[in-house]
């Protein structure tokens, strides 16, 4: 999904929370507006990649203790210049979690959730927003899960126990489609 499809799939985007649609309207701008929106050196705004990743159950997820940041996020990170968020979300996801990519199944092309957050200043970087666009994985659960650097820890958390480990708005809208999801599927 390169940057054009990912804009037209973003005008297409439909979602019922308030705060997701006008993520959407500010990512389409995002990507008509800002040439190097995949470089992580983009000033202010830059477009990230993730996975949130779902066992062959449905009923629980795989979250990471992000290093830098100190909490629980579901695997992903910077595009790095590469436009094409699927292939980001999957290598990242692959990155995170240790897996080969062949464990790593996407469960469908389409984007799952979008979501724009603040990351604070660290010593090498200022203040920026990340426009977060996700997609939905599964990996079997009873893989060992050998991490990366960039995680802490990883772990699986039930569905209904993930506001215990990040309230964030966006993990439980995470929640709430993966639980419409499960329905539909």
């Amino acid at each position: 999904m390169d940057r054009h499809e990912l804009h037209d799939a973003l005008c297409h985007y439909y979602s019922r929370f308030p705060e997701e649609a006008a993520y959407a309207r500010r990512a389409r701008r995002l990507l008509e507006e800002s040439p190097h929106c995949f470089d992580r050196q983009a000033d202010g705004l830059h477009v990230t990649a993730s996975a949130w990743v779902l066992n062959p159950r449905r009923d629980a997820t795989l979250l990471m203790l992000h290093r830098k940041l100190g909490q629980w996020f579901q695997p992903g990170g910077h595009a790095d210049s590469d436009e094409d968020v699927v292939r980001v979300a999957l290598r990242e996801c692959s990155e995170e979690t240790g897996l080969a990519a062949e464990h790593i199944r996407l469960l469908s092309p389409a984007v799952f959730d979008v979501d724009i957050h603040k990351i604070p200043a660290t010593r090498s970087e200022p203040e920026h927003e990340h426009l977060d666009i996700r997609f939905l994985v599964e990996i079997d659960e009873n893989l060992p899960l050998p991490g990366n650097d960039e995680s802490h820890e990883l772990r699986w958390v039930a569905l209904r126990e993930v506001p215990r480990y990040n309230r964030d708005r966006s993990l439980h809208r995470l929640v709430v489609k993966s639980a419409a999801w499960r329905r539909l599927a």
